[in-house]
């Protein structure tokens, strides 16, 4: 089964560094892939997706591109028109060549303001009798169809004879309907493996002008055009490809066990991760640090927290690990470091007590005339006192008088004169 894989999309995204999350044009054209999906979430703004020549079958998974423009799906298996409500940027549709029976699909492209192209040319619904005047009447903000401009004076007569026009559609699409399921019906049986006269569905060993013969049949024999017929001769040509190749068969992948028969989750670490599983007493809750890759896109990750295990896919692969203790899957939260690339989990636990935060200490309270004394020690402007020196004696430094206790005071000192002064009246003092 031809499958859309990430591989894919980067080899196809050389002109933007292989960055497929800002990618706008992607083509997967001939690529015999048989189903739409994963182009939504790995690249987001998309504007124009090419996705022509394959085996699709139903238009689906296209819902999240916002900025989606054109999509071309060319030469697939789609019978139905729908699941393009989201794309709400939708320029282009081209449907060129599909299996679209059902007409009256159209209508689901009326949310699609935008649409001014499409193309349905080669589908069966463009074989019924007035296709035209329908889509063009249920579709008012169309300006082509199938490469053809819409006039206005197309447009008035089609609005003529609505209901009529809309009942022989009905009609119509009932007996195409009848016929498909007879298609699908004829391609079961076709597809029936046949059994041998011993019960086995294994063929006997056949020769090699048996197996020309054979090869010359389903060439030749005449078949009618369907997605059945469109699947088995593409199977038919892997088939012819992978002998002439010498390949081996390829075995579909063994699906690894993630849950018991009893309902426990197992220990799975696919992408083969560090991590580191803690248990935060103080917050009461379980920390799982993941060590993720540091230059791996946030969106091919997926995180699931369930009360006994967590698994997070991590570009398909799975990790999943048991937890030793009941948590709680609403108020869990996931964050992931811009630095190192790890994703931390943290999920609160179910049961457990529930302790106060520490706080930090608390620093003495300090008067403000105690800190300037710090302050000014601090830098050194008081200076402290020899305690070798005696203490300093005030007991004496007043004295009692009549009119109350004075404070001594040493008499200013007198210089000596020198014996050769002559005190000249005529001089002023000094002072």
């Amino acid at each position: 089964m031809g499958r859309i894989t990430e591989d894919m999309v980067r080899r196809r995204a050389e002109h933007n560094n292989c960055e497929i999350y800002s990618l706008e044009e992607l083509s997967l054209h001939q690529q015999d892939i048989e189903r739409l999906e994963h182009v939504d979430r790995w690249c987001r703004d998309l504007r124009i997706l090419y996705l022509q020549n394959n085996l699709i079958p139903r238009i689906e998974n296209v819902g999240r591109l916002k900025k989606l423009e054109y999509l071309n799906l060319a030469l697939n298996n789609i019978e139905v028109i729908e699941n393009l409500e989201g794309c709400e940027s939708l320029q282009k549709l081209d449907l060129t060549v599909n299996f679209v029976w059902s007409l009256s699909s159209v209508g689901s492209l009326r949310s699609n303001t935008h649409l001014r192209e499409l193309h349905l040319v080669g589908n069966p619904c463009s074989q019924y009798e007035g296709y035209r005047q329908y889509v063009i009447t249920t579709l008012p903000q169309l300006q082509s169809l199938d490469g053809e401009p819409i006039k206005r004076a197309e447009r008035i007569r089609a609005e003529q004879g609505l209901e009529k026009l809309r009942r022989r559609i009905q009609e119509q699409q009932a007996d195409q309907w009848q016929k498909r399921e007879q298609e699908k019906k004829a391609g079961q049986e076709k597809n029936t493996p046949i059994t041998q006269e011993d019960g086995s569905d294994e063929e006997s060993p056949e020769s090699e002008a048996e197996r020309l013969q054979r090869e010359k049949e389903f060439w030749e024999t005449p078949c009618d055009y369907t997605p059945e017929s469109r699947m088995e001769a593409h199977r038919h040509m892997e088939e012819k490809r992978r002998q002439s190749s010498g390949e081996p068969e390829k075995t579909p992948k063994k699906t690894r066990t993630l849950m018991t028969e009893d309902g426990r989750a197992l220990n799975v670490n696919e992408p083969k991760l560090d991590f580191t599983l803690t248990e935060d007493e103080d917050n009461n809750c379980i920390q799982l640090d993941l060590h993720v890759y540091r230059h791996l896109d946030t969106s091919l990750m997926e995180v699931d927290v369930q009360p006994t295990y967590v698994r997070v896919m991590v570009k398909g692969k799975v990790f999943q690990l048991c937890l030793f203790a009941e948590v709680k899957p609403d108020s869990s939260s996931a964050q992931r470091s811009q630095t190192t690339g790890h994703l931390l989990i943290t999920m609160p636990l179910l049961h457990g007590e529930v302790k106060p935060k520490k706080l930090p200490p608390k620093k003495p309270l300090v008067s403000h005339s105690n800190q300037v004394d710090e302050d000014k020690k601090r830098k050194g402007e008081w200076l402290e006192v020899d305690p070798s020196k005696a203490p300093l004696d005030l007991s004496n430094i007043a004295t009692t008088t009549p009119s109350g206790p004075q404070l001594l005071r040493k008499p200013p000192a007198v210089p000596a004169v020198s014996k050769d002064f002559i005190d000249n009246p005529d001089v002023p003092p000094l002072m």
